[in-house]
């Protein structure tokens, strides 16, 4: 049985959904040229309520529509979601060009003759893959909704000339939207109705010690608090207005995490991954000062990691 297993266990995930699980990987095997798509996530999610809610969505063949502010683990879900169900994944990133061509495909000259150059959303629905439709909140409402044969109940694709495409029957989409982003838009009803929305709760004290303490198993039980202590202090100024949301970031911590297990200073490491994702001074002056108030400046990687 592989990590993410155990953690649903761990996690008392009902034991009807996991043996459903099981069934749906045996009835739906994935096509040898995606098998390079399917990969285990880098941390467990950790949220029972939540895993049990999405499980149930995507096996009763709904997508599904995570929203929340930031760093509450809405790609983290996204990951472990598709490797419990042992899908590929195709990772779409929505933005202000994004159009109907970059998300279905387009025409391209290819051994002499015109033909149909498939994009990410086309190669997911023939594999039977899981779509993530990143910061789906950021593309124009023209580009989404070309999707909504595809996300409803006719699951089709139809291309402009040539046959429509019918999506294989473990095709699944999860999109994720974050608040208050630069260049966010809110969604037209018709596109939000074709999901079921799950709406993040924040990273709680023993959710963050799980992600921590599976991500990291040789970090001291000191050090591993001090790290949660830092996150949730920076998650409460942003909530209060004293800085931004640019240095609440979990990747930028536990990439911090991984530079001083390869031996660079806490200090220098949680700079690169924290303290500088702010560029205005005094912000950066605020998040610098709440760093040096949870890992002490004369801490090193022995003080952090075990090993």
């Amino acid at each position: 049985m592989d990590v993410i297993n155990r953690q649903l266990e761990r996690q008392q995930v009902a034991p009807g959904l996991r043996r459903d699980l099981e069934e749906f990987r045996r009835r739906h095997p994935v096509p040898e040229k995606a098998q390079g798509r399917v990969l285990p996530p880098p941390i467990p999610y950790i949220g029972r309520e939540v895993l049990e809610m999405s499980v149930a969505a995507l096996l009763a063949g709904e997508n599904l529509l995570l929203s929340g502010s930031k760093a509450t683990g809405k790609n983290v879900l996204a990951e472990n979601l598709a490797w419990l169900f042992r899908r590929p994944v195709y990772n779409i990133s929505f933005h202000v060009n994004t159009d109907s061509s970059s998300l279905i495909g387009t025409d391209t000259f290819r051994e002499g003759e015109v033909q149909f150059r498939e994009g990410p959303v086309t190669q997911c629905a023939l594999c039977g893959g899981f779509g993530v439709l990143d910061e789906i909140n950021m593309a124009k409402n023209d580009a989404a909704a070309v999707l909504h044969a595809t996300l409803d109940y006719r699951r089709v694709i139809d291309v402009p000339g040539y046959e429509r495409i019918v999506l294989d029957e473990a095709t699944r989409f999860i999109a994720t939207m974050n608040y208050g982003y630069a260049g966010t838009r809110e969604l037209n009803e018709a596109l939000v109705s074709r999901f079921l929305v799950i709406d993040m709760p924040e990273l709680t004290e023993e959710v963050l010690a799980g992600i921590l303490t599976g991500a990291f198993p040789g970090l001291r039980t000191e050090a591993r608090d001090a790290f949660i202590g830092l996150f949730l202090d920076l998650e409460q100024k942003a909530h209060n207005g004293e800085i931004s949301t640019k240095s609440l970031d979990l990747r930028g911590m536990l990439a911090a995490l991984r530079l001083i297990h390869a031996g660079i200073a806490p200090g220098r490491a949680l700079d690169m991954g924290l303290v500088n994702k702010s560029f205005d001074l005094f912000e950066r002056e605020i998040v610098g000062d709440v760093v040096l108030t949870r890992i002490p400046e004369e801490w090193t990687a022995a003080e952090v990691f075990v090993d």
